[in-house]
């Protein structure tokens, strides 16, 4: 983490993260070990629906949910966004750090799992969850922690593989019970949230990288009323 977010404004150098991991030390292990495995894993091109949607914005405050090797938080902040980015993965983060660094653009960066990290609350103008592999519990605590992260008149954008959320568990593992979907957190929503977005579409996928297969994204844009 480059530095504590809650305490001001960043420092000069917010370029390079400082290894200060806060979360489930087996998280960490499980996405430093996919990234060790490909010298790159996601394509270093914004995703589509962030672009489409973040395009009516006026740029604030933004946190990057899950930035991977920081091509959209890269993206954002050379659009005038203010950006703290948050990752589990520290091999993604120096990836990102180093993006950010040869793109000439200051990021904050969280080395922790969003449940755990350090982070303002109702503090930022946008939340963005650009398929993330958000782990469900009883208390939905992820869920919750992308609501309570999004200030008042703020946007969360969460968007994610459409039809994933249907499937069967597999011999590998994945079982999407396990996971947070859009479904999941407009069950939280009440009176002080506004949808803007929630729709299925075609998917603006970036040349290359993990998860190109997928055809269509699940969209979701809320406001946050008070």
């Amino acid at each position: 983490m480059t530095e504590n977010i809650s305490a001001g404004p960043p420092a000069t150098d917010a370029h390079q993260p400082i290894d200060a991991y806060v979360g489930d030390p087996a998280v960490r292990a499980e996405w430093d070990n996919r990234y060790t495995d490909r010298e790159r894993l996601w394509s270093g091109r914004p995703n589509g629906a962030l672009v489409a949607e973040v395009a009516g914005l006026t740029p604030g405050r933004v946190l990057d949910v899950g930035c991977g090797e920081g091509a959209d938080a890269v993206w954002l902040a050379r659009r005038g966004w203010d950006v703290t980015a948050l990752e589990v993965s520290g091999v993604a983060l120096e990836r990102a750090a180093g993006h950010a660094r040869d793109a000439g653009v200051t990021v904050r960066w969280v080395h922790a799992t969003l449940t755990d990290a350090p982070l303002p609350p109702a503090s930022f103008d946008l939340v963005s969850a650009q398929y993330p592999a958000l782990l469900r519990t009883p208390d939905a605590a992820a869920e919750r922690a992308l609501l309570a992260a999004v200030a008042v008149g703020g946007v969360l954008l969460l968007v994610h593989h459409a039809g994933m959320e249907d499937r069967q568990p597999d011999e590998s593992g994945f079982d999407p019970a396990d996971y947070v979907w859009p479904a999941t957190v407009t069950a939280l929503f009440d009176d002080d949230w506004v949808v803007e977005v929630d729709e299925q579409r075609p998917r603006v996928a970036p040349d290359g990288g993990a998860g190109a297969h997928h055809t269509d994204d699940l969209v979701l844009r809320a406001r946050r009323l008070r």
